[in-house]
């Protein structure tokens, strides 16, 4: 799973901000940079054809690794077909060329993410789940250090082009964990679901049990990460235009950024347990929205290295801590037998607002500046603030049946573990 979670984290940066960090060196408009934004779109509608490859093999390699493998390395090698494309285009001569092998890279990473997890989950015990999702989370971790700051680092030191070769001859390291995992499609095939069956039952359990407050927990949803995604599709835009090396953006973004990440996730966990998932989902939604004041003021003040610091450490913080509070609240909002695919429906809501209006946001920053796109990102928290106070009652309840049902007694009668 070390390997496999490498390889899934790899490619994501590559087709968004370091991506954007090229084509705005070599002069692309801000308008063109938030719009090529879009093609992470694959990220959000991946769950459309998941069944499809649930159901069928891969061409050629599947008979050979087995269907799960063939799925992994055919979008392995098509992602790194599509970075060496990216690699030997010239953005400013040849961008439709570029944004085509970046829409490959996506669309190919998108569709391993769907295989590993599938794989991940047909190949260990339940009780073992937390150990392979660790695994897995690591090597994502390792990936972004690589495809964020490393890639950086060869582009200051040598070239663009080297930096995506290198890119792409890492994603070997994501092969060699398809070949080293184990071939898991013995057995009865297994019947699947219609995909319109397994996209609507889920959103009508999800009605039954919720009735018309759906309504404003899918707007909190969609709306709570706005911020970090119109953040995250100009920040490195910003940085070049302001001044900073390729150098300077990999050490304190990509690679100092990554860790301060990490600590606003573990506090955002500890929120959970000490003040409970109202309060963190509150203060999460607040500090989120409010940290992009921060590359206001960096976009008055200019190419200053400790407030380059100061507005990583404060933005990092809180999209990783309100990462936590979304994460769980989604959770905590599937019910079983829907879980994973009310999951999954619940993450691709919360994903794609951010990335059609992200794409957008080049088109503020040439009309305006980008210290009025940043405050108006920061807006956002006003009305994400009004929809936590509405939806206050719900979770409370929610979390108090969650206490009730873990303190009930089990039925007298009940000779099943699961009851």
């Amino acid at each position: 799973m070390l390997p496999l979670g490498f390889s899934s984290g790899l490619p994501f940066l590559l087709v968004f901000g370091t991506l954007s960090a090229w084509l705005r060196e070599v002069g692309i408009s801000h308008a063109e940079i938030g719009m090529l934004s879009w093609v992470a779109l694959a990220y959000s509608l991946k769950f459309l054809w998941a069944p499809l490859v649930d159901r069928y093999d891969a061409p050629v390699l599947s008979r050979l690794l087995g269907r799960r493998r063939g799925w992994m390395a055919l979008s392995q090698l098509v992602t790194a077909l599509g970075l060496v494309g990216i690699a030997m285009s010239s953005p400013q001569v040849t961008l439709f060329f570029t944004i085509g092998s970046a829409a490959l890279v996506a669309f190919a990473s998108a569709t391993q993410d769907v295989v590993i997890d599938g794989f991940r989950i047909d190949a260990a015990a339940t009780e073992r789940q937390g150990m392979m999702a660790a695994a897995l989370q690591l090597g994502y971790r390792f990936a972004i250090l690589c495809s964020g700051a490393g890639a950086l680092y060869i582009a200051q030191f040598v070239n663009w082009r080297s930096a995506y070769l290198s890119m792409a001859a890492l994603m070997g390291g994501g092969l060699i964990g398809t070949l080293l995992a184990p071939r898991l499609d013995g057995g009865p095939a297994r019947k699947h679901v219609p995909l319109a069956a397994a996209i609507v039952e889920p959103l009508a359990d999800l009605f039954q049990r919720k009735g018309m407050m759906l309504i404003p927990i899918f707007l909190l949803i969609a709306c709570f990460r706005l911020p970090d995604f119109v953040s995250g599709v100009m920040a490195n835009s910003l940085y070049i235009d302001l001044g900073f090396s390729k150098a300077d953006i990999a050490n304190v973004s990509k690679l100092y950024g990554v860790w301060i990440g990490i600590a606003g996730a573990f506090a955002g966990g500890l929120a959970l347990t000490r003040l409970g998932l109202w309060w963190t989902l509150f203060i999460g939604a607040f500090i989120a929205a409010a940290s992009n004041l921060m590359f206001s003021w960096l976009a008055i003040e200019g190419a200053r290295l400790d407030l380059l610091m100061l507005t990583i450490s404060i933005d990092n913080f809180a999209s990783g801590f309100a990462g936590s509070a979304l994460i769980a609240y989604m959770s905590g909002l599937t019910a079983p037998g829907f879980a994973a695919a009310q999951y999954a429906l619940l993450s691709s809501l919360y994903a794609l607002p951010g990335k059609l209006i992200g794409g957008a946001s080049g088109f503020v920053v040439d009309a305006y500046s980008y210290p009025l796109l940043f405050t108006g990102t920061a807006a956002i928290g006003i009305p994400l603030l009004i929809l936590c106070l509405v939806i206050r009652r719900d979770t409370m309840v929610g979390e108090l049946e969650k206490v009730q049902a873990a303190v009930a007694p089990a039925p007298a009668l009940a000779t099943d573990s699961r009851a």
